[in-house]
């Protein structure tokens, strides 16, 4: 425990160092510091005062909010503020001497605050001690009106600003402390706490010696695989290649378990989300980077995640149970990563040329060429950035699978391989462990 707090008071300091830095560079500074910031600019108290004054607002409303919820160790963020504030003037004062005037040298110095305050959010997250009363404060939002995270963040951000700049006017008569740099901060500091987070997501185990529960369900997964002598065919596919037909098929051969649309029903089940929500948004991911940007006021909590990775999740969950539970094959869903460390996992990549899948695309969706080439090209480019996200490996790539084959060749070509292919694995298998 003693080592999270350690994590915890650095990253507080390194917070502090992003804020004054953003601040310094004169192009307005980040959302949740904005009010502190345009009151110091207006009476004779400095930022760091008035962001612990802030923060007390901040944890008086929790109370208010929350009633008979709000816990003791709530009363932590008080301590936390007093030293955050403090941490803030005291790296005022230590970036006394930056002091930019032309406008490219402002943008780097809020670049390079950005990117402290993205590691300092990292970290906080990271040692999962406490939330600073702003994030804390969503937080209570979120439980009492049951609303999404992300979004009552982005609202809670927003309305920082506003309240900020309307003080300016009032108090000032311009705008001053809420510029492009409030709306830079805002878009990028979360954005690069979790992209942290993702690569560095080895790190509680590293640091605390917790597994996370991915990990443990992986093990669960292995153990059990060595003393059953089963076997889970994980199909990665194409659009367009047959590889839910083919999936069906070999099952129905294997006189094993099939899963496809299946995982669907079951991932409703775990999370709360119906059916048709979580088939429109599984496997599907338009751009990594847009989807991080957007998502990014998640970094803030370790407590709540975006809906798109709970599918994930859930879905990864209910593939590890299925290979568990005996033997079957599994379409889709990033399962031949997910279950990369079960020896009994066959993973097979079934492709087709284009020509070949347009034709069946055109004929199984009644399309014409041109819609059917673009929705291919279209669901396999998804397809590929959400593996690639999910899993960090490249979608398709011969390296990630004991076989990849043409499904052109024909269908009892392709089941008939497969079934060799089985047996050669578990073989294989059986002697490895008699070894």
């Amino acid at each position: 425990m003693v080592k999270r707090y350690i994590i915890f008071l650095i990253g507080l300091f390194v917070n502090s160092l992003g804020v004054a830095l953003i601040t310094k560079a004169n192009l307005g500074t980040s959302p949740i510091s904005s009010i502190p910031y345009v009151l110091s600019l207006n009476y004779p108290f400095t930022l760091g005062n008035f962001t612990i004054f802030f923060s007390i607002l901040l944890i008086v409303l929790q109370l208010i909010l929350l009633g008979k919820n709000f816990k003791v160790e709530h009363l932590l963020q008080i301590p936390v503020s007093l030293i955050f504030g403090y941490f803030i003037d005291a790296c005022m004062i230590l970036l006394g001497f930056v002091n930019p005037h032309s406008y490219p040298v402002k943008v780097i110095d809020l670049l390079i605050g950005c990117l402290i305050l993205g590691v300092g959010v990292y970290m906080e997250v990271l040692a999962d001690v406490v939330m600073l009363p702003g994030e804390s404060f969503v937080r209570a939002v979120v439980f009492r009106w049951k609303t999404e995270f992300g979004i009552t963040k982005i609202c809670f951000d927003v309305s920082m600003a506003v309240i900020a700049a309307v003080l300016s006017f009032v108090l000032a008569g311009r705008l001053d402390g809420v510029r492009e740099g409030t709306v830079v901060a805002a878009l990028l500091v979360g954005f690069i706490a979790r992209t942290i987070g993702r690569y560095l997501s080895f790190m509680p185990e590293k640091l605390f010696g917790v597994v996370n529960e991915t990990e443990e369900a992986s093990d669960a997964v292995d153990n059990e695989a060595v003393t059953t002598g089963q076997f889970c065919i994980a199909i990665g596919r194409q659009y367009g290649s047959g590889g839910r037909d083919l999936g069906a098929k070999l099952a129905e051969k294997l006189n094993c378990d099939f899963y496809d649309k299946e995982i669907i029903q079951l991932a409703a089940g775990s999370t709360g989300y119906t059916p048709e929500y979580i088939s429109k948004r599984e496997e599907n991911m338009t751009n990594s980077f847009l989807y991080d940007l957007v998502h990014e006021m998640y970094a803030y909590s370790d407590e709540y995640e975006p809906p798109k990775d709970k599918i994930f999740e859930a879905e990864a969950e209910v593939i590890r149970s299925a290979a568990k539970k005996g033997n079957c094959v599994i379409v889709g869903r990033c399962a031949d990563a997910i279950l990369k460390d079960d020896p009994d996992c066959i993973g097979i990549f079934l492709s087709a040329p284009l020509k070949t899948r347009i034709q069946t695309v055109m004929k199984r969706d009644g399309l014409d060429e041109k819609a059917a080439k673009r929705r291919i090209e279209q669901t396999d480019r998804r397809r590929a950035d959400n593996y690639r996200y999910y899993t960090r490996r490249i979608w398709g790539m011969s390296g990630n699978y004991q076989m990849c084959i043409d499904t052109s060749l024909g269908e009892d070509y392709v089941i008939n391989t497969v079934l060799d292919l089985v047996k050669n694995v578990n073989r294989h298998v059986s002697e490895s462990r008699a070894e």
